[in-house]
């Protein structure tokens, strides 16, 4: 199970227009990465719950037959005037709705949040389960003591037998540096607790439930890569990651032309008066005109035009981004219609800026 049906409001403007599991890492959706690591571990049958622009995972997906998989699609919505409008019924509420529909929880289950990229050894995690009797299980990875603020903290005996959860708490008030990575493992009876037709939350509703209950609820401390996408500034470093080449199995598509630069198809570059400092990926049909400056770690996404003298630095640029004559981009997401810098602050087309001269943003 993916949970899929999120607004991804932390993340905006990236999430305007794109629901979160589709916002591109290497020009792949991170929910692709997903699917793609449950078809390397024979998990065969997936289902993802939507709402915001669901067709466009749909649209993307399909039945998953091109990954090797069957995906199935659980959209939750109501009708008003007329209209069927999305309303998340949150994360354990939408999983006891498919139950109720068809039973797709009958067995043990997976269940991963769509906005993180992992590397997990699942049949490991599955081992645990079971070995320890489960009824569920959460998996954690230990964190900075100054980063337990970003999560939610489990708190574990020393069987892991979960005791407690502390939401984002400040770091001298945290009782474990344990957190939970929206990575569960669920048994059939534990959506039992669940109410039906009401919005119910895993981790703020069903886990407090669990402990309460003193059911065999155990947080597994696993080391493995976890990228999770909470916060644009989140989004601008795991490109930064991924393009210097920290990630594994996340390969820079195009051809390599030069020490750490990658070009797409039906490129128009002048190399003779370009400077490109590399980890670069230039996208198809991109035009880098004379005078232009690119500093990597940097992604150009393809359609865009880089015009005379512009600046790229340790940015991301969406497709049909376009960049004025000396316009600079430092350390920044841009898109056709909003550029955001690393902190999350956020200039659209026709504000007023110091910062930033924009070029023909036209998609």
């Amino acid at each position: 199970m993916i949970l899929a049906a999120g607004q991804g409001t932390r993340v905006r403007p990236l999430t305007k227009q794109t629901p979160k599991p589709m916002i591109p890492i290497l020009g792949k959706p991170v929910l692709e990465y997903i699917i793609e690591e449950l078809a390397r571990y024979g998990i065969k049958e997936i289902m993802i719950n939507v709402a915001y622009n669901h067709w466009k995972i749909e649209n993307y997906f399909g039945d998953g037959h091109r990954w090797g998989v069957q995906i199935g699609y659980a959209y939750e919505g109501v009708r008003e005037h007329g209209e069927i409008v999305p309303r998340p019924l949150g994360s354990a509420g939408g999983m006891r709705r498919i139950q109720d529909f068809s039973g797709f929880f009958d067995d043990t289950t997976l269940v991963l949040c769509g906005d993180a990229i992992i590397d997990l050894d699942i049949n490991a995690a599955l081992f645990e389960h079971k070995t320890k009797g489960a009824i569920a299980s959460v998996v954690t990875l230990e964190v900075p003591e100054d980063q337990v603020k970003n999560y939610g903290i489990v708190v574990a005996d020393k069987s892991g037998k979960v005791t407690s959860f502390q939401e984002k708490p400040a770091p001298q008030e945290a009782l474990s540096r344990l957190a939970s990575t929206g990575i569960y493992i669920f048994e059939p009876a534990v959506l039992d607790l669940v109410p039906q037709g009401k919005e119910f939350d895993i981790g703020s509703q069903l886990f407090p439930l669990l402990v309460e209950k003193d059911l065999p609820f155990y947080a597994q401390n696993r080391f493995f890569n976890w990228i999770d996408i909470g916060r644009v500034s989140d989004y601008w470093s795991v490109c930064q990651q991924v393009l210097r080449g920290e990630v594994a199995q996340m390969q820079m598509p195009g051809k390599e032309v030069r020490p750490g630069v990658w070009v797409g198809l039906n490129t128009k570059i002048d190399w003779d008066s370009v400077s490109i400092d590399g980890p670069v990926y230039i996208g198809s049909s991109v035009e880098v005109e004379p005078g232009v400056k690119i500093v990597g770690p940097a992604w150009i996404g393809h359609g865009s035009l880089l015009r005379k003298n512009s600046q790229v630095v340790r940015s991301v640029l969406f497709e049909y981004t376009r960049l004025n004559e000396n316009t600079v981009f430092d350390e920044v997401v841009a898109s056709p219609a909003y550029v955001v810098n690393r902190q999350g602050q956020t200039t659209y087309i026709g504000d007023e800026s110091t910062y930033l001269r924009w070029g023909d943003a036209r998609a």
